[in-house]
């Protein structure tokens, strides 16, 4: 299995320290270190280390680089500066996320797009045909990187002592981007993926190995794919793949906040956008948490209590912090009532759930 996938340059450390490694995207990765909720708890009560490395990243360089930034993403690139990053979408012309991603502005001719390792390929293809009428250079620079995320209250704390800037004030999606750290050359982001306060570290790929064993020396516990995943679901954070995707937009998929579809400059999907923040969505992310025994998974039919099918469960797990059982799911615009009552259909069985935020699913 692992001879055929892609291997970050931690892909040994994964091996040495006994991981569960999978499939993820096409790369080899670590699902577990030690056990998902060992592992999802010491991210929420003191500091957990991923690998992100994975991870795509793909530079834009040139006197329109920003206007081509612009006309692929469907945020505001103006409000982008060289110490503030942005999330943002990729879209179709209908308004649909080809992919999520963090766009950094390094200069006004020089910017980063972090974007899911399944779709690095996909995202610069799509970015390179769009370029004729722009000068500018589009190079996919992921081997280059290497990239770790640091998350958990103890984080700010562990990345103050080991770094020579000030990250004591840094909000979200602030960053450095010529850092220390540990010895180091970094770009160093407060971001990412878990609900907790974090940071994420881009680094030389030469250099990954040594930061991660430093970090493992300061009593940081190492985390893989599965509490990645009932951390960001814990938060209500989607998962491009399964809550987003080329058929949901950003107002369907919960990231409306991404979408500026008033703004004066034209972006691709612009309009299908607008006509879904002028007018609704004809669908829209809920927060699930059950009421009954059963755990909501990707596929699964949501109900009414008339039994009439009103939508699907995009991605659904046990909470590690609660045990309860949670999700999220994109319904019907008509159908939603915060604190609704509805039902999934797990396999034979029909089990009670309800509606709540999507950010406040219960910890």
């Amino acid at each position: 299995m692992t001879q055929e996938l892609k291997q970050t340059p931690l892909y040994q450390e994964y091996v040495a320290a006994g991981a569960k490694i999978v499939e993820f995207g096409g790369w080899a990765m670590p699902v577990q270190f030690s056990s998902i909720k060992e592992e999802h708890n010491a991210v929420r009560s003191k500091v957990g280390l991923f690998d992100v490395s994975h991870m795509g990243e793909i530079l834009v360089e040139g006197e329109q680089a920003l206007d081509l930034v612009q006309y692929v993403l469907s945020n505001d690139t103006d409000l982008l500066t060289e110490q503030k990053a942005q999330y943002t979408c990729l879209c179709n012309e209908h308004g649909g996320v080809i992919d999520d991603l963090v766009v950094y502005k390094l200069s006004d001719q020089k910017l980063l797009l972090v974007v899911n390792a399944a779709n690095t390929e996909k995202d610069y293809n799509w970015i390179v045909e769009h370029t004729s009428q722009f000068n500018a250079k589009v190079t996919n620079v992921s081997a280059d990187y290497g990239q770790l995320a640091i998350q958990g209250p103890e984080a700010r704390k562990l990345v103050q002592d080991n770094t020579d800037v000030d990250v004591s004030e840094l909000g979200m999606f602030e960053f450095y981007q010529n850092a220390t750290f540990f010895g180091k050359n970094v770009i160093l982001s407060q971001s990412g993926y878990t609900g907790e306060d974090g940071f994420e570290v881009y680094c030389s790929s030469e250099d990954i190995v040594d930061l991660w064993k430093s970090l493992l020396d300061n009593d940081v516990t190492p985390c893989g794919l599965g509490a990645r995943d009932t951390l960001r679901l814990e938060a209500g954070l989607p998962l491009h793949g399964q809550d987003l995707s080329e058929d949901i937009t950003p107002y369907e998929g919960g990231v409306a906040f991404a979408a500026k579809p008033l703004i004066e400059a034209d972006f691709i999907g612009k309009a299908a956008l607008k006509e879904h923040k002028e007018n609704g969505a004809p669908r829209r992310t809920i927060g699930i948490q059950m009421i009954e025994k059963g755990i909501p998974r990707t596929g699964y039919a949501i109900l009414d209590l008339e039994g009439n099918e009103i939508g699907v469960v995009t991605s659904g797990t046990q909470s590690p912090s609660t045990g309860h059982s949670i999700g999220l799911g994109l319904i019907q615009r008509d159908a939603f009532e915060m604190g609704k009552e509805i039902v999934i259909q797990v396999r034979k069985r029909q089990v009670k759930a309800k509606i709540v935020k999507k950010n406040q699913i219960e910890k």
